[in-house]
């Protein structure tokens, strides 16, 4: 990792997240959480304010040491516990079948590997456990997917391994989840970057 993975690109990404755009969506997931939370790619911890008296724990996973740290100065001031780990998503240091619901916003799509990130999920949730996840991926017109995977070389490089065009759905369905109450809609911004999909799922 390079001097610009470790020092500049954790406080772009920080400065990006805060957007008012995603605030909504972070008050949903927070709101729908309950119990044990692992949340994958946890950054800054801008989820962290949001989570409801529902939530027992919140276990916090990401490769970036920078933000982690970030995270930990936002969750000195929750009611719940939160335990922050450096970690790959495609790698969990969790028991299996001991989290209630799994979190993930905006982390698909820079996860290197998100069909083996998103089996990791489902080994490490309970029986009627849930997936819940806000992601930005492939877009339904073909002029946006042709901008999105034209731009997506260039921008993973600067941009943590982003990429542009994953299609979010078709993902999480062939790692063996059945999605529940699907949403995706574009929110204001440039359309290449801005096609969201929003919902549940729960393993098959």
């Amino acid at each position: 990792m390079g001097a610009y993975e470790r020092f500049v690109l954790p406080h772009l990404l920080a400065l990006a997240m805060r957007s008012a755009v995603l605030v909504p969506f972070r008050k949903r997931v927070g709101s729908a959480a309950s119990g044990r939370v692992l949340e994958i790619g946890v950054g800054p911890g801008l989820n962290l304010p949001f989570y409801g008296p529902d939530v027992r724990e919140v276990i916090g996973i990401d490769p970036l040491l920078p933000l982690l740290r970030m995270a930990q100065a936002r969750g000195l001031g929750t009611r719940f516990p939160v335990e922050l780990v450096e970690a790959m998503s495609e790698q969990l240091p969790i028991d299996s079948k001991s989290i209630d619901t799994a979190v993930t916003t905006w982390t698909m799509c820079s996860v290197r590997d998100p069909a083996s990130a998103l089996r990791e999920v489902a080994r490490v949730l309970r029986p009627g456990g849930t997936l819940l996840f806000v992601e930005h991926g492939r877009a339904p017109d073909a002029r946006v997917r042709w901008w999105q995977d034209a731009l997506t070389p260039t921008w993973r490089r600067v941009a943590g391994g982003c990429h542009l065009n994953r299609p979010i759905e078709a993902l999480i369905s062939q790692a063996g989840f059945r999605t529940e109450g699907l949403h995706a809609a574009y929110v204001p911004g440039p359309k290449p970057f801005a096609y969201m999909y929003e919902g549940s799922a729960r393993p098959e």
